[in-house]
């Protein structure tokens, strides 16, 4: 029994070696790995605290070389998973996932990371008005992720979709809500039915027909 103790003690010190700092977790594991040169590495725990009314929660994943990689699952203080968000190079990339602590689908958040070793990064992004037709985009890289694709807010109660917004490298395409479409028209800014759109674009370059509404010309 003696030497089994020792052989677990060479182990772990082994296992640990490379990290400066580190935590063992409930179930033994080596956790918040931060190694000699101050990067975290491997799986980590991260609390946080309630803040301006928002409630506290954890998170989990796994760090390489000091970023954010694979999948980082959120949970509220009770251990109810609340989210499922995917990193790439340190920041979010492809579809994160927000839930309500009794599991409903709250929200769909869709991001592209850009290198952060990359000055500039070049991306295929997929063409709005001709599906599966990708256009080459080079894009000046500020370190971050950028929203890129569907957006999708659900209704917990039903489980239907009650807004979309689709973003094509951090721009806001065609945001639809309750059945409307929002206007490019940034100096108005009003909402326009769906209905009279699909009327304006059917009969756009006809010749204008004038409609008597109970005016009298003078």
């Amino acid at each position: 029994m003696r030497y089994l103790f020792l052989l677990f003690v060479l182990v772990s010190a082994g296992a640990n070696a490379q990290c400066k700092t580190f935590v063992i977790g409930a179930k033994g594991d080596t956790l918040n790995c931060v190694d000699k040169k101050d990067l975290k590495q491997g799986k980590w725990v991260i609390h946080h605290d309630e803040l301006r009314s928002e409630p506290g929660y954890d998170e989990e994943g796994v760090f390489r070389a000091g970023r954010k990689e694979g999948v980082w699952r959120l949970y509220s203080p009770i251990g109810d998973l609340i989210g499922a968000e995917f990193y790439k190079w340190g920041y979010k990339d492809g579809v994160c996932k927000y839930y309500t602590s009794s599991g409903e689908l709250l929200r769909e958040e869709s991001w592209l990371a850009l290198n952060p070793d990359k000055e500039y990064d070049t991306l295929q992004i997929e063409d709005v008005d001709h599906l599966d037709h990708y256009n080459t985009v080079v894009v000046k890289n500020e370190g971050a992720a950028i929203k890129n694709g569907t957006w999708k807010y659900y209704d917990p109660g039903t489980g239907t979709i009650f807004k979309t917004e689709t973003y094509t490298l951090g721009k806001l395409a065609v945001p639809k809500t309750g059945g409307a479409v929002v206007s490019a028209d940034s100096s108005k800014n009003k909402i326009i039915p769906k209905e009279v759109l699909d009327y304006q674009k059917k009969n756009s370059g006809k010749k204008k027909i004038k409609v008597r509404d109970g005016t009298v010309d003078y």
